[in-house]
């Protein structure tokens, strides 16, 4: 380890700073920086007790601009060391504050085939992430969306090209830390070969490792040399490497890489050459707690070469494991060691040990200032236009106009809410509004009861609209395990079937998958975000004010034969 070096890059004082800081730490306050906790809420009463633990870092779910930036002030006003505060910054600004600005998803940006715009959005996170407080990026995503019935992937990644993946990696990186937050390349060794989903299961990274090494290994070696300054390791395995790093491992042996000795020190750190601070993902997961006892795990996420612990399950019990891993020797005196300086380094490269609390603080007025500003929307409108796809066309149906479709049937087709990476509550009551007002007559579908030889006239339909919309907003979310359109009862009322008769467009505002489950839809777009930003984009579009540009990012059609079909 060498603090002098790339991504540190720490002068004289910086690594000063870091030994001084090191020698006057007591064991608790050790065992206390390896914690990265979750904080929801500026309550003072939690937070005063979530500082009892003397924690190393912290990452804010999204709240009101005002509630995260006194719950940032209070926690670095309260800190002896600076805090490293985290925010999963991987759409825009809003990963840390509602009123930030969502530039888009990061397939959204892969559409627009722009890398540019991928430098982008690391500016709008780096900018309004650190108004209001954030240092530390939980982003960007390089996973690379291999299968395309990978529930946490989807939208979250930029395609299934790993040179686009590439390419908008090192632009976000660069673009994040030019603003002075620390960026997180995730989930090492890579997320979306497998079809499930590590918050519930340890999933699998399956290719050989010459294929690792072409795809998802290029990917970490150019954001390393591009300077990122973390990793983020998943739960995720890679037998191949694992295997060939070490000959005698058993099947029942092979560990996630965040209890992985030989994917987190072995592969990242001795073979990619990565010198920067290493932290698990969540540990609250399923995909770390299944391969070993809880107790045993907590420690050997730290001796496998992760530098950070994120989250706990509960937060004393792991105080507590991570403290008799320590003393029993799981967790090594060298290691533990070398764990702390790259927290302190990092905090060093970001300069936190040159601010004061007051400076560390943010003010709510200068941030208003930062979030959401024209430039920021300005950049978001200009990404919906160049990203929303045109995936499929049934000739002379586009562009539409209320004198060619005056009665539309609208098939709204909205999942429920999740905990994270969710719906956007209401988009296809914003969507329908719109068609509304451009002067369409909406009638939205309402299933009928009754099953052979009791359902309405075929006729009933095919003779009464004049166009039929369908719009999905179905989006992938923690512990959730397919993202599949369930169609309505009974028999599946709303499923397409009037195609041949009706002039029938699908839309998908999140998954970009849906042809699976409609493969003959004639007109298919993908938008791959929902807000209103892109709603407005995607009405133009349809109106023919503006022409469709975006790039399948991924293969949407699924590897199906039919689902090309017109």
């Amino acid at each position: 380890m060498d603090l002098k070096a790339k991504p540190f890059n720490l002068d004289d004082a910086g690594v000063a700073w870091v030994e001084a800081t090191l020698a006057s730490m007591t064991m608790e306050d050790k065992i206390g920086q390896l914690f990265c906790l979750a904080v929801g809420s500026p309550d003072e009463v939690e937070l005063t007790n979530f500082l009892k633990t003397r924690p190393g870092g912290a990452m804010c779910r999204p709240m009101e601009a005002a509630s995260t930036v006194k719950a940032v002030g209070f926690l670095q006003k309260n800190s002896r060391i600076p805090m490293l505060i985290a925010a999963n910054l991987e759409k825009g600004g809003t990963g840390a504050a509602h009123e930030g600005t969502t530039i888009g998803s990061e397939l959204q940006v892969a559409a627009t085939n722009d890398p540019a715009i991928a430098g982008r959005l690391g500016t709008v996170c780096g900018r309004e992430g650190g108004a209001v407080g954030i240092n530390w990026s939980f982003s960007p995503i390089i996973d690379i969306d291999r299968n395309f019935r990978n529930p946490i992937t989807n939208t979250r990644t930029f395609g299934a090209d790993p040179k686009r993946v590439l390419q908008m990696g090192i632009q976000y990186v660069e673009a994040l830390q030019a603003e002075g937050l620390a960026a997180s390349i995730k989930h090492f060794p890579g997320d979306g070969m497998d079809e499930r989903d590590q918050h519930l299961v340890s999933s699998i990274n399956s290719t050989t490792c010459e294929e690792w090494d072409a795809t998802y290994g290029a990917a970490y070696k150019a954001c390393i040399e591009a300077g990122a300054l973390t990793v983020m390791v998943g739960h995720i395995l890679h037998p191949a490497y694992s295997r060939k790093l070490n000959p005698n491992l058993a099947d029942e042996d092979i560990l996630p890489a965040t209890l992985s000795y030989e994917l987190c020190t072995g592969l990242l750190r001795q073979q990619l050459g990565f010198n920067g601070l290493i932290v698990s993902d969540a540990s609250t997961m399923a995909g770390m707690m299944i391969s070993m006892p809880r107790g045993k795990a907590v420690p050997q996420v730290i001796a496998a070469g992760c530098d950070m612990f994120l989250f706990t399950r509960c937060l004393e019990e792991d105080v507590e494991f991570m403290r008799q891993g320590i003393k029993s020797g799981i967790v090594t005196a060298a290691r533990l060691e070398e764990a702390l300086k790259r927290i302190l380094g990092l905090k060093a490269a970001l300069g936190l040990h040159k601010k004061n609390a007051d400076r560390l603080a943010p003010k709510l007025d200068e941030a208003l200032k930062v979030l959401g500003n024209p430039e920021h929307v300005a950049w978001a409108r200009d990404c919906a236009d160049k990203a929303i796809t045109l995936v499929k066309e049934e000739k002379g149906v586009l562009p539409l106009s209320p004198s060619r479709y005056r009665k539309v049937l609208f098939y709204p087709i909205e999942s429920e809410q999740g905990i994270a990476y969710s719906v956007r509550a209401g988009v296809v009551d914003e969507f329908e509004r719109r068609l509304v007002q451009e002067g369409f007559e909406v009638e939205q579908f309402v299933p009928k009861p009754g099953f052979e030889g009791m359902m309405d006239r075929f006729t009933a339909i095919a003779g009464k609209y004049d166009l039929i919309v369908y719009l999905a907003n179905i989006s992938t979310k923690s512990n959730q395990t397919t993202v599949r359109i369930e169609w309505q009862q009974p028999m599946g009322a709303n499923v397409p079937a009037y195609m041949t008769s009706v002039p029938t467009i699908f839309i998908s505002v999140e998954n970009p998958y849906h042809l699976l489950d409609a493969p003959r839809v004639r007109t298919y777009i993908n938008t791959y975000c929902s807000t209103d930003v892109v709603l407005d984009a995607l009405v133009d579009k349809l109106m023919g004010r503006s022409a469709f540009k975006g790039i399948n990012p991924v293969d949407p059609f699924c590897g199906k034969w039919d689902t090309r079909l017109g």
